[in-house]
């Protein structure tokens, strides 16, 4: 790839950024699920939550590898970077039904504006 293909170094930046949050994320739920809800002031979760937690994780290692791909070749991977973009809207799309609705309160949630959700 020439130096023409690279992405810009906000760009390279902001790809790694996803990808570190969410190789985070995706240790959290699947070494230590429970402690997501407390590190938010969430009620502790179900038990059965555990499971689901388990499925998120294994989306969240594969979003930070495929955040990865895109680092090394953006333009090749600009479907998957197109589509880490759109599951960013549906996370800001939730976030925004669950404000109001009271399931979560603003600073439950205030770093979803700036952090990559999961």
């Amino acid at each position: 790839m020439s130096s023409t293909d690279r992405p810009s170094r906000l760009t390279q930046a902001v790809i790694v950024l996803i990808a570190v949050v969410q190789l985070i994320l995706g240790l959290i739920f699947l070494l230590a699920p429970q402690a997501f809800p407390g590190l938010l002031g969430l009620a502790r979760a179900p038990g059965w939550t555990d499971w689901m937690f388990a499925q998120f994780a294994a989306r969240a290692l594969a979003f930070a590898y495929g955040m990865g791909l895109a680092l090394r070749d953006a333009r090749r991977h600009a479907d998957w970077i197109r589509a880490m973009i759109g599951l960013q809207i549906i996370d800001w799309i939730g976030t925004v039904m669950a404000l109001p609705a009271g399931k979560v309160t603003l600073a439950q949630v205030a770093t979803a504006p700036f952090l990559p959700s999961p």
